[in-house]
């Protein structure tokens, strides 16, 4: 299924995804026109049972015929097939020693079942809540910004979808601010300690007994290294395989679960740790170019901790399996790549532009990654939809609009990154979701703002506090991130899952979801 094959979601639909109902005023002596009445949602709903359990439905009537004739064979039948059994023995050995031989290589090279033990977010001290006013009032008093930057970054806090609880570093909350690498440093570590000291008293897990670890954070990179920084802090064992990601934007999260994913199957009974952050206090902008302000309005400190292991016996008391990671890289395309593009401005002042064309490429970077997704993860009655659909337009040359596959039948749950309002709008429109699929994802971004890789994981520690994942639900993470890329992870709840202890909602959770004034 090409790229080309595999249609862009469209711009507006019915909102219930289903065909208007006509009502007709029926006279009592005139049936009812029920072409007209039934809802199309429910006919819909047989087709997918219909083809979903098409198998299953066909081996009933094969195991009756075989229950039958098995019932009816007696003495003499058994003796006869134990007779023709013993005379074609050596055939039976040979198809046992290869069907023995076959199933133990099955077992041996099959890639191993990754789970999600556990995660952590940090949540932030009371004192580091920003306010619109304080923020603002920082901005006027440092003095870096005219009138029009000023306005500008006004207008921006109004449109976000930020709230008036998220958090600002230290350094900023300072009059003048005080970004330096050792500040820097403090934020890091309060981020990535505060996560992994709630993740280690939740799992009864010992930092020695980690075998694995990967961060990523994408502006601070300091030496040593932030992995050399936690190895160090928690006393870790000398042979870990520790991994610092930089550079790869707000996907970077699920590029670490990926890469943890990958390094769990080649190294046996053992456990990873990710950390997932981003570092504000030393990339805060201090100019007046406009496209490098959007930034200095939307990022928030925040970050989180997830445990995987490969240990069987975990599954136990896992919350979640690793079901998929799919990865989409625009990098190629020049535009695509210049996207979201750290740099300089006029004044010599570094900041991370934004393009006017961030919606379309992450629009076309979507597309890709569904492409792939989709066969995956999409049941089959979607996948034949789609395809009589193809056949159809390409063929035969019908003038119908192409199927757009539902993507609500693949996925209980999703968590979309909350890069900002404009994202989560669009995502929402064009994969046909209900206020309620995206309810985590704008709640998200008004708690707690644009967390960047670390946003997904806050969105998922929503839904667990509202109590709504149940055993077998499957989770859709997805996030963009500069380069350009686009990136999918899909989970399966092995529990009725639980919020942790400390959870970032667990203070607030009652108040949520709130009414949004855009």
């Amino acid at each position: 299924m090409s790229n080309k094959e595999f249609p862009s979601p469209p711009l507006s639909t019915a909102s219930n995804g289903t065909t208007p109902v006509v009502q007709i005023k029926q006279s009592t002596s005139v049936l009812p026109d029920f072409l007209q009445s039934i809802n199309l949602k429910y006919v819909k709903l047989g087709y997918h049972y219909l083809v979903t359990h098409f198998l299953s439905l066909c081996l009933v009537p094969l195991i009756s015929v075989t229950f039958v004739q098995a019932s009816q064979m007696n003495y003499q039948d058994l003796q006869n097939l134990y007779l023709h059994l013993k005379l074609n023995l050596a055939s039976i050995i040979i198809f046992s020693a290869l069907f023995v031989f076959g199933t133990t290589v099955y077992i041996m090279t099959r890639p191993r079942s990754i789970y999600l033990v556990d995660y952590s977010c940090y949540h932030p001290p009371e004192h580091l809540k920003v306010k619109f006013s304080k923020f603002m009032g920082h901005s006027r008093l440092s003095g870096d910004f005219n009138e029009s930057s000023l306005e500008f970054q006004r207008k921006i806090l109004e449109r976000s979808g930020l709230g008036e609880e998220t958090y600002l570093p230290e350094a900023l909350h300072d009059v003048p601010p005080r970004p330096s690498m050792a500040t820097a440093r403090e934020e890091a570590e309060q981020v990535m300690f505060g996560a992994l000291d709630n993740l280690f008293n939740n799992t009864n897990v010992k930092p020695k007994d980690i075998g694995i670890l990967v961060v990523n954070c994408s502006l601070f990179n300091p030496t040593p290294s932030l992995s050399a920084m936690i190895v160090n802090k928690y006393k870790m064992r000398g042979n870990i395989k520790s991994f610092n990601l930089g550079g790869m934007g707000c996907s970077a999260g699920v590029i670490a679960i990926d890469l943890a994913k990958d390094m769990l199957q080649v190294h046996r009974n053992t456990y990873a740790v990710v950390v997932s952050m981003e570092n504000i206090t030393q990339n805060r902008y201090f100019g007046n170019n406009k496209a490098m302000l959007i930034p200095n309005c939307l990022f928030r400190v925040g970050g989180a901790a997830i445990l995987l292991s490969n240990k069987s016996g975990d599954k136990r008391r896992a919350k979640y399996k690793v079901v998929h990671v799919v990865r989409t890289h625009k990098g190629a395309d020049d535009t695509a790549f210049k996207c979201v593009y750290q740099e300089q401005d006029d004044n010599g002042k570094t900041g991370v532009s934004l393009s006017k064309d961030l919606m379309s490429i992450a629009g076309n970077a979507l597309k890709t990654n569904i492409t792939t997704l989709g066969p995956l993860v999409l049941p089959i009655s979607e996948q034949l939809l789609f395809f009589m659909s193809l056949v159809a337009r390409k063929l035969f040359h019908a003038k119908i609009k192409p199927y757009i596959p539902d993507f609500k039948m693949a996925f209980e749950h999703f968590c979309i990154h909350a890069g900002g309002r404009a994202v989560i709008d669009e995502l929402e429109k064009n994969l046909q979701l209900s206020p309620l699929h995206v309810e985590a994802s704008r709640m998200t971004l008004h708690r707690f703002g644009n967390t960047s890789s670390s946003s997904i994981w806050y969105e998922l520690a929503y839904i667990e506090a509202k109590g709504r994942i149940r055993k077998g639900h499957r989770i859709w993470q997805i996030a963009f991130g500069s380069g350009f890329k686009c990136n999918s992870a899909v989970w399966q709840a092995l529990t009725n899952v639980k919020p942790s202890p400390n959870s970032p909602w667990e203070d607030c959770i009652h108040r949520y979801p709130v009414q949004l004034d855009y």
